[in-house]
């Protein structure tokens, strides 16, 4: 019976995303082997639909680079086909995307309303945000620092005990919209800090000693339409001229190396850059509030997924930050700590070096303000389930990732500059 139900409120859950069905799609992995096997990867996406998982933007392929793509069920054959007849080894990471999708919906957590160990609608984190606040009014407080494309708040919570002259941390989720473990991340860590501030002798020096501005989901419209139409929607919703293609890659979207190596000055492509930097109004609100406390925020956490990194610049150079060894050290330990729970294997280092070449983003430009401490991270998985983490996993994820953050923050409080 119980099991039953639980299928029940999954399929009500995925009910909700059905506009756009996954039916039949395949998630396919290669590993080229040689230039030829690149140029084959690059000939099937010129002739057809090839959404890229990993790495984002089909001009980042290289030789021995691990490629994970999507591709319609009518094109899946084919492929298929293809990659055999060009001796190219593959193997299908998920057979029916749908499927996957609806298996997301596992957690055995019974809410209707907020929960954090499910993944929630924009509504409900937006009735959090208020909430979060309201309860905790020592600690926790909401302002808006913007609107998105299609108008909707971008709510910001401050997290701190109230004093003089603290410095900040600021830490942000939910750039890419289909990247759903990355907000639930965000309200996690909230969820965290007003509940063991007072008994964790770690959080409660950090929330005395330095404040902390979470964004729970930058992307708000994109996450939504990942909601009520498309679940692997990417960019923001914004129209461009000239097109029909829809949205702007935000985190291609700052001034730093913008448009240039691993990003696509074409709209239609998932990884484009936008009609300039700060084109987007959530990157520009983003960017604005950073710039407007610089003298107080130290450090700068962004979450994404997938494929288990933390990463600090560059990302738009092979070149390396003047800091490079002493943020390598952190990124070191943070990633010990991390593994220490449950034995995730998280790989560090640059983004340039570690993943792929990105330019434009969010960690970068933040470290080119002067914020020396800025990192992303790459939650889970390595790919079995990729974008689509099932709930069950959100705990575990969150769990682990919460003793990287906290040590990152300690290690700032006791090396302010």
């Amino acid at each position: 019976m119980w099991a039953f139900l639980v299928l029940i409120g999954a399929a009500v859950a995925s009910a909700h995303l059905q506009d756009l069905t996954f039916d039949g799609h395949k998630v396919f992995r290669v590993i080229p082997q040689n230039d030829e096997q690149v140029e084959i990867i690059h000939s099937l996406a010129s002739i057809m639909q090839v959404d890229f998982w990993q790495p984002d933007y089909v001009d980042l392929v290289k030789p021995k680079m691990q490629v994970d793509f999507r591709v319609e069920a009518d094109k899946a054959l084919e492929v298929e086909h293809l990659l055999k007849e060009n001796k190219v080894d593959y193997k299908v990471l998920i057979d029916n995307l749908q499927t996957a999708l609806h298996a997301q919906f596992d957690s055995k957590v019974r809410s209707t309303g907020h929960s954090y160990e499910k993944y929630n609608t924009w509504d409900k984190i937006a009735a959090w945000t208020a909430d979060i606040a309201a309860q905790n009014p020592t600690l926790v407080s909401r302002s808006v620092i913007g609107e998105t494309y299609e108008g909707r708040p971008l709510y910001l919570l401050k997290l701190g005990k109230s004093g003089t002259n603290k410095k900040a941390i600021f830490m942000d989720c939910g750039f890419h919209a289909r990247e759903w473990i990355s907000p639930a991340f965000c309200q996690w860590f909230v969820k965290e800090a007003v509940e063991t501030y007072g008994t964790d002798s770690t959080m409660t020096e950090l929330l005395n000693s330095l404040d902390f501005y979470v964004l729970p989901v930058v992307n708000i419209d994109g996450y939504v339409y990942t909601w009520t139409n498309d679940r692997m929607w990417r960019k923001t919703r914004s129209k461009n001229t000239g097109t029909f293609c829809i949205g702007t890659d935000p985190n291609r979207n700052f001034n730093a190396g913008w448009c240039q190596l691993g990003a696509s000055n074409r709209p239609c492509d998932s990884t484009y850059c936008g009609s300039s930097p700060e084109s987007e109004k959530e990157t520009k609100a983003l960017a604005d509030f950073i710039r407007e406390h610089l003298s107080t925020i130290k450090a700068y956490l962004t979450i994404h997924s997938y494929s288990q990194l933390l990463l600090f610049p560059y990302s738009y150079t092979y070149a390396h930050p003047k800091d490079y060894n002493e943020l390598n050290t952190i990124a070191s330990v943070a990633t010990e700590k991390l593994t220490s729970l449950y034995n995730t294997k998280y790989v560090y280092g640059p983004g340039a070096t570690t993943i792929y070449p990105a330019a434009g983003g969010s960690d970068d430009w933040a470290y080119d303000q002067g914020i020396k401490y800025s990192f992303t991270f790459e939650l889970r998985d390595t790919g079995n389930y990729g974008f689509l983490l099932p709930e069950s996993q959100i705990k575990p994820t969150c769990e682990e990732t919460l003793l990287a953050v906290k040590y990152i923050a300690s290690y700032v409080l006791d090396h302010l500059y």
